[in-house]
């Protein structure tokens, strides 16, 4: 590890020389949020985005994790998925089926897919209908502060333009306070159409871990984490902030390039 410490009201960072090393190093951080949601609870919520995010998730398949991990306790749901068929490429049920849920003794019925035959918007409904009833069985505990549920961990991946999930930049759907799952038909990265958490969900998770690796994110890790002026625009990551959770970035140094050292707490 380069560096680790709170920053600004922000989060912790934990700042890593490689890829690989945060690969390691996230691997460890999910088995210990599974490890305490079982123990405290019975079941782990775990949210995840789709694209790269899954591959860095690699390390669980891997001793001791794929042995130690209580898989049949586990519940996944998607923070954003692609409205396209689990067959389609672009789909990350498709992707993590392929890459991980296959390799693991996961329920099948615990990866919580959406409905890939109706509308965006009605996918987005269905999903959050689900989502309720795993709320009211309490799979899925409920938020103390308000009507969202709580996930034991959302893992986000940072994009270049600083969205989280499918919540762009200058997106209606960041304004979204009232549904637990939005839909949008306009994203500005391919498919168009994609269901996604809105704001308030996220932010009532009691962990949520931002991943950022390349220095392609390091403008995006700048904005999302630093001390920005009035003129600078406001990115959806930096609305990720739990109100009653912790908030972890797991860094690589490329990701990290324009943060200030001294600004870190070592």
């Amino acid at each position: 590890m380069a560096l680790s410490g709170d920053h600004k009201n922000r989060g912790e960072l934990r700042i890593f020389d490689s890829v690989d090393e945060v690969k390691t190093v996230l691997a460890e951080y999910i088995n210990q949020m599974s490890d305490e949601a079982v123990q405290d609870h019975g079941f782990f919520a775990l949210a995840i985005s789709g694209g790269s995010l899954i591959d860095l998730m690699g390390k669980l398949l891997q001793p001791p994790y794929n042995k130690t991990v209580d898989w049949t306790k586990w519940y996944i749901f998607w923070a954003d998925e692609c409205v396209v068929s689990k067959n389609h490429e672009d789909s990350s049920f498709k992707h993590a089926k392929e890459v991980f849920l296959s390799k693991v003794p996961i329920v099948p019925s615990h990866a919580v897919s959406i409905n890939d035959s109706v509308s965006a918007e009605e996918a987005a409904d269905d999903y959050e209908f689900v989502i309720r009833q795993l709320v009211r069985t309490r799979v899925v505990n409920a938020s103390e502060i308000s009507d969202c549920p709580k996930f034991d961990l959302i893992l986000l991946e940072l994009g270049t333009d600083g969205h989280v999930a499918s919540l762009f930049p200058n997106h209606p759907a960041l304004d979204e306070r009232e549904e637990w799952v939005t839909f949008i038909t306009d994203s500005p990265i391919p498919p168009p159409e994609r269901i996604t958490f809105t704001l308030p969900v996220i932010n009532s998770a009691s962990n949520v871990a931002v991943v950022a690796a390349g220095e392609s994110k390091a403008d995006a890790v700048l904005l999302a984490v630093d001390e920005i002026g009035p003129d600078c625009p406001s990115i959806p990551a930096r609305m990720v902030q739990p109100a009653n959770g912790k908030l972890v970035w797991f860094l690589d140094k490329l990701a990290a390039t324009k943060l200030e050292d001294s600004d870190l707490n070592n």
